[in-house]
């Protein structure tokens, strides 16, 4: 009897301990049905992408554009020592406006001195050889080939004054345009050689902007183009240029120089290295035409990449375009999208070709 006792017992505890196991494998089980649907909410998440988008829409839009630049002076001229020597005087200071001739400084060079003096010597000396060869061909005391030796002679020592002369005269540095000395680079008693820089003189009554135009309006403009010019240091002030200059390759970010010339305030207001915006108007005036156009920001790697993503059934698809005319912070589009087509304006950085977005609602 107790062994039958026994094994009853041994049998509920096994059925007990089987229907335990079977309750905490349930409830196991359900847990992790659970943590599995949350897992694929959070999955799902994670895996999309918030955007904000606009609308591609069709606009009027003008034909005139604007480019940035800086201001550079017209003329500008670094003055540098053409012979060695000490300098004597500076005869300007920084700031000083000096005229075509003005002497800038004196500088005394002893070898030059010398050689002027030796020079006009032996000119001196062969202009009288060469009076006296001719009176005594006239007796017939020298034959010809002797007095055309002596006017060789004078023909030669006149020659040589000149170059010493002119080396001589390189003592004393003279202006040879109108403008401001920008730098002075030298005080008396310093010593100089041949190419020491000792001023930089500026002539800013007309100024040059230099603006960056990209290959889709360069076509746009030619030589003699009337231009508006803002400078950003005046805003409220508006100058009128002309188009001197176009560059005939584009630089490394494609991009086109093109030179603005202008006329500076009387009282020089505008300096060179400010900023300054020129606006174009082709043609000469003003034309509203109506085309495709999206936002700059919706470009991938600037507009002349011509890649932006495009949002389709929640998904970006990145697309290429052909840009066209740049109006402030929108972009005429060419070809590549249609009207009503929705592109990705912010975001862009986090996404891949066909990854999953959620627009933000503004």
């Amino acid at each position: 009897m107790a062994q039958k006792k026994n094994s009853k017992r041994v049998i509920i505890l096994i059925a007990v301990s089987v229907a335990v196991l079977a309750v905490i494998g349930i409830v196991l089980s359900r847990n992790k049905k659970a943590n599995q649907q949350k897992m694929a909410v959070v999955s799902q998440q994670t895996t999309s992408v918030a955007v904000s988008t606009a609308p591609v829409i069709r606009e009027s839009v003008r034909s005139e554009f604007s480019a940035n630049g800086n201001f550079l002076a017209d003329k500008r001229v670094d003055f540098s020592s053409e012979t060695a020597g000490r300098v004597l005087r500076v005869s300007v200071d920084e700031g000083d406006y000096v005229r075509p001739g003005q002497e800038l400084a004196v500088i005394k060079a002893e070898a030059a001195n010398v050689d002027l003096e030796n020079a006009q010597a032996a000119y001196n000396n062969a202009v009288k050889d060469k009076e006296r060869f001719e009176n005594a061909y006239k007796t017939g005391g020298v034959t010809q080939q002797q007095l055309d030796q002596a006017r060789l002679a004078l023909k030669n020592a006149e020659s040589r004054l000149n170059q010493t002369q002119l080396r001589y005269n390189d003592a004393f540095v003279k202006s040879n345009i109108s403008g401001v000395v920008n730098k002075r680079l030298i005080e008396p008693g310093s010593f100089v050689g041949i190419g020491t820089p000792l001023f930089e003189i500026v002539n800013i009554s007309t100024l040059n902007l230099r603006v960056a135009v990209d290959e889709s309006h360069v076509g746009t403009i030619k030589i003699g183009d009337k231009v508006e010019v803002k400078a950003t240091a005046m805003p409220d002030k508006t100058f009128y240029g002309t188009v001197k200059f176009i560059a005939v390759k584009a630089d490394e970010a494609l991009n086109f120089p093109v030179d603005v010339t202008l006329v500076n305030t009387p009282d020089n207001a505008l300096r060179a290295g400010m900023y300054g915006t020129a606006t174009f108007r082709p043609q000469g005036k003003l034309e509203n035409n109506s085309g495709l156009a999206i936002p700059r920001s919706a470009f991938i790697g600037g507009v002349n990449a011509g890649e932006v993503y495009v949002v389709q059934n929640n998904r970006a698809m990145l697309k290429k375009i052909t840009p066209g005319r740049i109006f402030g912070d929108r972009v005429e589009v060419i070809a590549g999208l249609s009207e009503g087509d929705v592109v990705i304006i912010s975001g862009q950085i986090n996404l891949q070709d066909g990854a999953t977005v959620s627009v933000n609602r503004q």
